[in-house]
């Protein structure tokens, strides 16, 4: 006799200080849904109201006694702490606990390399975790024995005389570090000959950034019907994605999908994955797309201005996208900006958002009826390649087009113009 049974996710205990520095009750619950993600399921909660978190433990003697209670009555098996914890703080909650304890910035870390697909987002994962286990080689291992696949173990390392094998490892790491840093900068290099080629081709850009979660990928696939992955989980993409879009102007431009952001994004991944992100601060035009429905919608677009500037994209115009409208009743207060209401699910707002993209975008074609003698053809063929022709007609005075001319082809035929 068989009998089928369900795989029990890990239990994970959620602990945090208070320190009055951002909302604990929403950070909390995004950290569950960091937690479930990452594949725990969550056994409670447990926080502390405290001026500053404690250097030695996070919390304090007697909620770190209530703590370990805690684990031993659910059995959990993992504390995950909603904030970036000390190679001191780790080693010494995992002494009190007696089980692994990860913070936040090693449980993004630990979704990012589940998530990671192209060789670019592997490179940058990779890099980003080496940073993160540089300074914790003193601790007692626990956490580090997940980071697997980065080359952070310093096996390959040949130990000289006297050396103790955290001086190997750290030495290993410090060169893996080095290595990877050349190889991304030299994929950096080459996404930004493609943004000039884009550039030189006078390709115009809009880059869809916001909070993770908010339905990006899903915004993309209906525009475009790219087939990107749109899962209803944190960080479902690393990867930029881009797909040719039409707009009801005749225009067409590149819509660039970009990595989700977060509150509190830690400064290794930023770092790491700076060259996908400044796609967006390259664009001509940036969504900043937000879950309407969620009730943080003003805080997610917070998060993306913030980092847009950190990137030096604040010149850069900014439509903001209010994404599952289809959900509320009513829109959000608190809004910046010129503002569409959409759902990417059902398609509702989608003709009123191409519409106000084009609107925003810097002309890049001027709509006319060009009369060009015979005799223009080399004319005609680069309006055919650089703009977009809409109608045809062969008269005895030569070939009327109704097209999108490029801006910066209008003077050439401007004495050509009829309309």
């Amino acid at each position: 006799m068989y009998q089928n049974e369900t795989q029990r996710l890990p239990a994970a205990i959620l602990a945090g200080v208070d320190t009055g520095e951002y909302d604990m009750e929403t950070s909390m619950e995004e950290l569950r849904e960091l937690a479930a993600t990452a594949g725990y399921e969550t056994a409670g909660t447990l926080t502390q109201h405290r001026e500053e978190p404690d250097t030695a433990t996070c919390l304090g003697a007697g909620r770190l006694e209530e703590l370990r209670d805690f684990v031993r009555n659910t059995a959990a098996e993992a504390v995950i702490f909603d904030h970036e914890l000390s190679p001191l703080q780790i080693r010494n909650l995992e002494e009190a606990l007696d089980c692994p304890v990860i913070d936040r910035t090693l449980l993004i870390l630990d979704i990012f390399a589940q998530r990671a697909v192209s060789a670019e987002g592997k490179l940058q994962v990779e890099l980003a975790r080496l940073r993160y286990q540089l300074p914790r080689l003193a601790g007692r291992g626990v956490q580090l024995s997940r980071q697997g696949g980065g080359g952070g173990g310093g096996g390959g390392a040949r130990r000289g005389a006297g050396e103790s094998k955290k001086e190997a490892d750290r030495r290993h790491i410090q060169r893996r570090i080095t290595a990877l840093s050349r190889e991304l900068e030299d994929l950096t290099q080459r996404r930004q000959r493609l943004r000039e080629r884009r550039r030189k081709d006078s390709v115009t850009t809009v880059a869809i950034v916001g909070y993770t979660n908010v339905g990006k990928s899903t915004l993309l696939n209906t525009l475009t019907r790219a087939g990107v992955l749109a899962e209803d989980k944190l960080f479902a993409t690393l990867d930029p994605t881009a797909r040719g879009l039409d707009l009801p102007d005749g225009r067409r431009v590149m819509l660039i999908d970009t990595v989700g952001l977060l509150r509190r994004l830690p400064h290794h991944l930023v770092e790491a994955f700076r060259s996908t992100l400044e796609e967006a601060a390259q664009a001509d035009l940036i969504l900043n797309v937000c879950d309407a429905a969620s009730g943080e919608a003003p805080q997610q677009l917070a998060v993306t201005r913030e980092l847009l500037t950190q990137l030096g994209a604040e010149d850069v115009p900014v439509l903001t996208v209010l994404n599952k409208c289809d959900l509320l009743p009513e829109l959000p207060d608190g809004l910046e900006g010129p503002a569409v209401a959409i759902s990417a699910r059902t398609g509702a707002g989608l003709p009123e958002l191409l519409e106000a993209i084009a609107k925003a975008l810097p002309p890049a074609h001027l709509r006319a009826k060009v009369l060009l003698p015979y005799a223009a053809g080399e004319l005609e063929a680069r309006i055919v390649r650089d703009g977009k022709v809409f109608s045809r007609e062969y008269t005895p005075e030569g070939v009327l087009l109704e097209a999108n001319v490029p801006v910066a082809m209008v003077h050439l035929v401007k004495e050509y113009i009829v309309g």
